[in-house]
């Protein structure tokens, strides 16, 4: 199957919005910690301000889809988060900073849903293949992103607004002009507001389900940005180190395609096998993570961690498309987007409580025990259901 022209656009864009967020995301509780003095607490509630904006956005995004088309909401979503990052250029210091953060978050908050359920409708017949596209292209933007950050921090974060704003820039030509041609989607029911006059609602219980497994999954896979990144410069380890973390996360998500494609093939028809191993793989990651004390253990945890999520990540929206009735694409894109949101969010808030009150090691035991709540949503999420009807 040939990946239609707008598809390829939509990789594209979410190569270029992801490089330039990478540039910074990684290095948020650094900055936060580190340059402003605040402590990981604080840090962490600043990221989970930022994170609950964004599920609000997730929403709003996926909603507006079913609404007005992926073309108008990605270019409001874009317009908000260059606003917000033209504003940490010039004011960048305590509160602004966090204040830009979270209108950052709602921005880009409107844009993922709208991308993933663009290319769903874009391209139904893709299945798995049209969201792994998305992700390996969100993965290009990573290793990019994360491997210039740490170079271009060390020489000064104002620098790294700038060219974050540049690559939002691109990213709006890039939508204004090649997403303008995407078929109009038919204006369908905001499942938030109708869901209570459904009478059948397992598909959407399902979702939720399997969206819960998920937001386990982001709680603990967020620490390696915030708790875990500001214990790496506790250790002494160069920030330019901690970002190469990033860079092996997207390399090796692109590099080690052909070496799992063999086991997503023989779980063609068993997405919830794959999604079981990658949480297993999750959890041994945070076992090795858990004893390291060199960049060389962090970097193996950091592959470990990267085999996991190649499972789990590109799964959970496939089983989104999959439930979703016609004309609701996009709200439940935002619900799988808004809950990996809301990892994010509760994520920094609990690891920076639990490391500042306790250490770095009942850190690591709490999200061993939250994958294992996972596996609980996971092993039910599907029971009522047939996923391949």
């Amino acid at each position: 199957m040939k990946m239609p022209k707008i598809v390829w656009l939509l990789v594209i864009g979410m190569a270029v919005n992801v490089t330039g967020a990478s540039l910074i995301w990684p290095l948020n509780t650094i900055y936060l910690h580190n340059e402003l003095g605040k402590s990981l607490s604080l840090a962490g509630f600043v990221l989970m301000l930022n994170s609950g904006a964004s599920v609000l956005g997730n929403l709003l995004g996926g909603t507006l889809f079913d609404k007005i088309g992926g073309y108008r909401s990605i270019l409001i979503g874009i317009i908000i988060s260059g606003l917000s990052l033209l504003g940490i250029i010039f004011l960048h210091g305590w509160p602004w900073y966090a204040i830009w953060l979270v209108i950052l978050g709602f921005g880009s908050g409107i844009v993922f849903p709208s991308i993933y359920a663009m290319a769903g409708s874009a391209w139904p017949e893709g299945g798995r293949k049209t969201f792994n596209a998305i992700y390996l292209s969100q993965n290009i933007g990573v290793a990019l992103g994360a491997a210039l950050g740490g170079f271009i921090a060390d020489l000064s974060f104002t620098y790294i607004f700038i060219l974050n704003f540049l690559m939002y820039a691109v990213f709006f030509f890039i939508a204004l002009f090649g997403y303008r041609s995407a078929k109009p989607v038919i204006p369908g029911s905001n499942v938030m507001r109708d869901v209570g006059n459904i009478k059948d609602k397992t598909k959407f219980n399902a979702l939720l389900l399997v969206c819960a497994a998920y937001c386990m999954c982001w709680i603990g896979y967020v620490q390696w940005q915030s708790t875990i990144s500001s214990y790496t410069q506790d250790l002494g380890i160069p920030l330019k180190a901690y970002s190469s973390l990033w860079a092996i996360n997207g390399v090796l998500i692109i590099a080690g395609q052909p070496l799992i494609a063999p086991i997503i093939d023989r779980l063609q028809t068993r997405i919830k096998a794959q999604i079981a191993i990658g949480f297993v793989i999750f959890i041994i990651s945070y076992i090795v993570t858990s004893f390291a004390q060199s960049f060389m253990m962090f970097a193996a945890g950091m592959v470990i961690l990267t085999i996991g999520e190649m499972f789990v990540w590109p799964a959970v929206p496939t089983i989104a498309n999959m439930l979703a009735p016609k004309g609701r694409t996009g709200v439940y894109q935002g619900i799988v987007n808004s809950t990996a949101t809301l990892g994010r969010a509760i994520g920094p808030l609990l690891g920076g409580f639990l490391v500042d009150q306790y250490n770095m090691n009942i850190m690591f035991i709490a999200m061993i025990i939250f994958i294992c709540i996972g596996f609980i949503f996971l092993y039910v999420f599907d029971r009522r259901i047939n996923l391949y009807e």
